[in-house]
């Protein structure tokens, strides 16, 4: 394969793919909200992932062998890491926010490719993809829409009404803000499809009369537990609506105690 070239000022996710995808017949694929990229029909050699589970790190994680990931976290923490779940099996993370050169990165993807590759495509392969760099001054909030103004504004508002019920608290799953009743989540607020959404649980029973209004869905997952999702809207924060279903999936929740003293702090 000729060496390529990529044109200067791309978006960071463009350049990953377009560094990806030049590698002998592979493809995109996404899972759980992240491009991953494979040999056709076969293995993933290279995972993107923005902030996940709110690390704050922009990397890839890329397939390799133990000893080529503890070598390279040895000599450069800055720029290397061991990625939950894949480090184990020898997976290596790289922090592509550190100012790493994108001639290693398409390097290091390559080596990648290799591992999981059968010998017919390796042959293939040429010289890593020289790349210039993508445009510079990308932020978290422009590659994590949850570090945006408008997610900033709603988990501030969430936060007013959550806080305010007996013993709650708040923290995170899977990197999405949450609240909880004790140890117990009543609301979740994350990002999905290009929409900001707020959950609650309100039992199954109420999910079908809901969901006959199109800003409410069951969401996956949580959904057959009886939660219902809300598309949260660009414009006016309904509070009253968000503390009426708040304080219903607490009180599904709370332990007596707490519904007790939440009673008594109403008027």
């Amino acid at each position: 394969m000729a060496t390529q070239k990529a044109k200067s000022g791309k978006h960071l996710l463009s350049a990953v793919a377009e560094v990806c995808l030049g590698l002998p017949e592979t493809e995109e694929i996404l899972s759980h909200g992240s491009p991953n990229f494979r040999i056709v029909k076969g293995k993933i050699f290279a995972m993107l992932t923005i902030n996940h589970h709110g690390d704050g790190r922009v990397a890839l994680w890329l397939a390799s062998k133990s000893a080529t990931q503890d070598l390279l976290i040895r000599a450069e923490p800055k720029h290397f890491f061991v990625p939950p779940y894949m480090g184990p099996r020898g997976w290596l993370g790289v922090r592509l926010d550190k100012g790493l050169s994108w001639r290693r990165i398409a390097a290091l993807v390559q080596d990648a490719y290799r591992v999981v590759a059968t010998a017919r495509l390796v042959s293939k392969l040429g010289k890593p993809v020289a790349i210039e760099p993508p445009r510079i001054g990308l932020t978290l909030a422009e590659l994590d829409p949850m570090h945006a103004p408008r997610a900033v504004l709603l988990e501030k508002a969430l936060d007013d009404i959550c806080l305010q019920f007996p013993q709650a608290n708040k923290g995170t799953q899977f990197g999405f803000p949450v609240w909880r009743a004790g140890k117990k989540t009543f609301v979740q607020f994350y990002h999905d499809k290009g929409r900001y959404l707020a959950s609650f649980w309100v039992g199954r029973d109420r999910q079908p009369m809901m969901t006959l209004d199109p800003r409410f869905h069951v969401p996956a997952y949580a959904g057959h537990n009886g939660w219902i999702a809300l598309t949260l809207p660009a414009g006016k924060f309904n509070a009253r609506e968000i503390h009426a279903l708040a304080e219903s999936s607490y009180r599904h929740f709370a332990l007596r105690k707490m519904l007790v003293e939440l009673d008594h702090s109403m008027p």
